[in-house]
């Protein structure tokens, strides 16, 4: 099984239409994408566009081609369009949803679970933002916290007090759902895990999830994919890394005015993978 990862593309259109180009060239078994899908541009309450005017029409044509699409909305995807996203992806027998959810393509062995919460962040976007752990530390905030709500963005008077009453990060990972076989398991968390270099901002922060470290740590899976902090594989050189049996990869990404694209190709059987980049024409 052949798979073409990429992932955090907010929306720009060219970076979305060069997977699906890449996707016809390569013919991967599957397409995942590991969050961030929406456009990132202007007032955030109108991502639903780029759900019905851009995704719609961009799920079609993977259907056509019968490569399986698996993706999910991430931290800077408006949880107030979870349920729109859903809709036009049941629309298509090859696309799946994959938040909190497992797939498994028919008459294959391997199983596909995913997860888009992330660690607390500093910015105002609260609508996936977990404590990640009993003894997480939270990040100073900037600016207002607020959660997407269909009329509009709402503040949130004491956001420590409310994530305080949210399940954390390693309770959502130990209620996810369970595979039939860890060994043939492939997990998509749209954050990275800490501890393995895959989370290291420009700053020199590590802000990666430790719930999911521990996670991986113990459960050993095949494979896991990641994303959100775009430029951690440029800062600290690593854009994937070994915990026991499982490889970890974070392919990154570049910020949106920037005029690359980097996605990562898995080959199951031989276990090659290799990032690969390219710009825009």
């Amino acid at each position: 099984m052949k798979i073409l990862y990429v992932t955090d593309i907010h929306g720009i259109e060219w970076k979305h239409n060069e997977i699906f180009q890449i996707a016809s060239s390569l013919k991967p078994d599957v397409v995942i994408n590991g969050g961030d899908m929406l456009t990132f541009k202007g007032d955030l309450l109108h991502q639903d566009r780029f759900i019905t005017d851009f995704l719609d029409e961009y799920f079609s044509r993977f259907e056509s081609m019968k490569i399986y699409y698996l993706g999910m909305l991430g931290n800077d995807d408006l949880k107030v369009f979870d349920d729109l996203f859903q809709e036009i992806c049941d629309k298509y027998s090859y696309v799946s949803n994959m938040a909190q959810r497992k797939f498994q393509i028919e008459g294959s062995e391997y199983e596909f679970i995913g997860m888009n919460w992330i660690p607390d962040l500093p910015f105002g976007l609260k609508d996936r933002a977990r404590k990640d752990s009993k003894d997480f530390e939270y990040p100073k905030q900037v600016g207002k916290q607020y959660l997407s709500t269909p009329n509009e963005m709402k503040k949130i008077e004491n956001w420590i007090t409310y994530v305080e009453t949210l399940p954390t990060i390693e309770d959502e990972l130990r209620n996810l759902v369970k595979p039939s076989n860890m060994n043939n398991t492939i997990y998509i968390f749209h954050s990275p895990p800490s501890n393995l270099d895959l989370d290291v901002t420009f700053t020199n922060l590590k802000v990666g999830s430790k719930a999911e470290y521990d996670f991986l740590k113990e459960n050993q899976p095949k494979l896991s994919f990641h994303g959100h902090i775009h430029e951690s594989p440029n800062v600290s050189g690593k854009w994937h890394s070994q915990l026991g049996k499982t490889i970890s990869i974070q392919p990154g990404q570049s910020h949106q005015h920037e005029n690359f694209l980097y996605y990562v190709v898995v080959d199951l059987e031989t276990m090659n993978i290799e990032r690969k980049m390219m710009t825009k024409s």
